[in-house]
Parts: C-alpha cells; sequence; structure tokens
C-alpha cells in the first residue's frame, strides 16, 4: 500500500511553531560581513564540493578528487589540511554539528557508499558508516536524533541514528523509501541532492533533474511539492542551505546564480515565495554553500574546468539576499 500523506491536523498544530523558529533564527550582521574577504582561496587540484561551517567563521570544505578535507578561517582566508587524502576515497556533503565536533561527511571510497565523522580538531574518523545499495550519496543533514542522506540515483533516504547529543551509536543505516508527489528517478540522471531540516520535523529537498523544492516526512518518506511563488521559480539545484525563514538553493535559477526564496507555513503545509537570485563576479559553478558570519559563502567548484586536477579553487562570498 502506497503511504499516506501525513495529515493536515498535525501540520495545523505545527504552524505556529514552524513559522516563530524560522522567523527568530532570521538575523542580519551586514556590517560585520562588509570586513570579510570577498575570496578564499583553495588548494589548486582539490576540486571542492561540499562546505560547512561552525564554530565562528570556521569552514570545511571536501575534495572530490581525494577525500581530504581542509579547513581555515573565513576571516583571515587561511586554510590548512584537517583529514589527509586517500587513494580512492571522494567526498561529496558536508554538515558540522556543534554539539558534538564533528564534521559528517558522505560520498565513497571507491565504489562503495559512506557516511563518516571527523573530529572538527584533530581530523580523526571516529565513525565510519557503510551504506549498502549506495549508488551516490550526495547531501546530508544532522538533526536531533539522525543523519539524513540523500543518494542522488537512488529515491530513498539513508538514515544514521544518533545517540545522546548526536554522538554516533555505530549502528546500521535505515532507508527511508521517498513516495508520494516524489518524481521517481531513472537511475541514472541526479534527481535528490539537496537537504536541510525544517521547523516541526520535516525535511527540504530540491530536485536537480526536474527542479523544485519538497517537503518530505522523514519517517515516511512521503513528498509534497512546495509551492513557489513569484521569480522563475526553482528550474534546478544542488546545495541547500537555510538559516531561519531564508532558504538558499545553490543553481536553482542559473549556473553561476543561488536562489533565494523565504519559507511560511500555513494550515496547507510548507510554501515559498522567490527573493532573488545573487551571484558575484568570482563564481564559477558553485555545488554548495554554507551561512556563517554575516555572509553566504559558495564553493566555486567548476564543474566542466579543463584539467580540474591542477586547476585552481575558491570559496566566494555571497550576498545573502
Amino acid at each position: 500500500m502506497s503511504p499516506q500523506l501525513p495529515s493536515l491536523t498535525r501540520r495545523t498544530l505545527l504552524t505556529s511553531a514552524a513559522t516563530g523558529a524560522l522567523l527568530a533564527g532570521a538575523s542580519s550582521t551586514t556590517a560585520q560581513a562588509s570586513r570579510l574577504p570577498a575570496t578564499i582561496a583553495l588548494p589548486n587540484g582539490i576540486r571542492p564540493e561540499g562546505i560547512t561551517s561552525g564554530p565562528g567563521a570556521t569552514f570545511y570544505v571536501g575534495s572530490l578528487s581525494d577525500g581530504r578535507i581542509v579547513t581555515g578561517s573565513l576571516r583571515t582566508g587561511s586554510v590548512r589540511t584537517l583529514l589527509p587524502g586517500a587513494t580512492g576515497r571522494s567526498i561529496r556533503g558536508l554538515f558540522h554539528d556543534p554539539r558534538t565536533g564533528l564534521v559528517w561527511a558522505v560520498g565513497n571510497l571507491g565504489t562503495v557508499g559512506h557516511v563518516w565523522a571527523v573530529d572538527d580538531r584533530t581530523g580523526t574518523v571516529v565513525s565510519d558508516t557503510v551504506i549498502p545499495g549506495a549508488v551516490f550519496l550526495n547531501d546530508l543533514v544532522v538533526t536531533r536524533r539522525a543523519v539524513y542522506v540523500t543518494d542522488s540515483q537512488v529515491d530513498r533516504l539513508t538514515v544514521v541514528p544518533l545517540g545522546r547529543g548526536g554522538r554516533p551509536l555505530g549502528a546500521a543505516a535505515t532507508f527511508v523509501p521517498l513516495g508520494g508527489a516524489w518524481p521517481a528517478g531513472d537511475g541514472v540522471n541526479i534527481n535528490a541532492n539537496g537537504i536541510r531540516d525544517l521547523p516541526g520535523g520535516s525535511l527540504v529537498l530540491n530536485n536537480s533533474r526536474v527542479g523544485g523544492l519538497w517537503d518530505v516526512d522523514p519517517t515516511t518518506g512521503v513528498a509534497r511539492r512546495i509551492p513557489v511563488s513569484g521569480g522563475p521559480g526553482i528550474v534546478s539545484g544542488d546545495g541547500l542551505e537555510r538559516r531561519g525563514a531564508t532558504l538558499w538553493n545553490v543553481r536553482g535559477s542559473g549556473p553561476n546564480q543561488v536562489a533565494v526564496v523565504r519559507l511560511a507555513c500555513g494550515a496547507d503545509g510548507w510554501r515559498a515565495t522567490w527573493v532573488s537570485a545573487v551571484t558575484a563576479p568570482t563564481l564559477d559553478v558553485p555545488s554548495t554553500a554554507t551561512y556563517a558570519v554575516g555572509s553566504l559563502w559558495a564553493v566555486n567548484a567548476r564543474f566542466g574546468v579543463p584539467s580540474p586536477d591542477t586547476a585552481t579553487y575558491s570559496i566566494a562570498r555571497l550576498p545573502t539576499r
């Protein structure tokens, strides 16, 4: 039997709390951001994909080429290696959990999918979860009790359970099939990609193949399309980032743009309003973004650049709206 949509009654009960939480998190530090560097150089040939941040101005970027993680300061532009590279390892999405000081990373070692947890100070891998049947683990979000991961060529969420305070349990991953209104993939093209949590307990995903934003119940996998009013809509997408009511969708409206929408929750569920598309002169095919110290920071993945293993790469600071 196909799973049923979550009850409207539950959504209605969560509306006030969810909208209040969004608005409470939406603050601006424009003056602080104006003193930050416009661009931060990354090591040549790193082929970056994922970025995350915290605490403070600390950032972390992962490598597609050798699975290293570099860290540095968004204030000074300093960069150093946190996790050394390894033959056959590729890292895509990253997410820093301030509760534990762990940087969660997803990707693969050879053809095998992995979810790693890395100490944000020492670079020690404290947890390594092998994901059976994974094809293209892409992005992730860490919630109170679990890590949720998208697999862009398999229509399911990978779930890694967490213990008290967000500590890894060492337990096997479980899976939640994506259903409801979710547009099924073809197993070849990139489908589910960016993922973030929403107040009230649901998740927001984008879909690189058909565009759009999707409200997903993390227990049942039932998806509902989030209507976007105004602007060109969401036509594609890579990474997602959320702060308060603002959601940023990397490449949601163009190859060198980040789409900005405003979220709200009503009796009929989540909806979004188009705000703008932000960019910068240095932006060159971004992949993911993180919000920190009052600014949005996007990785220049430069997909399609000649000689990617020797090319230059950077992080670009963008306006927030």
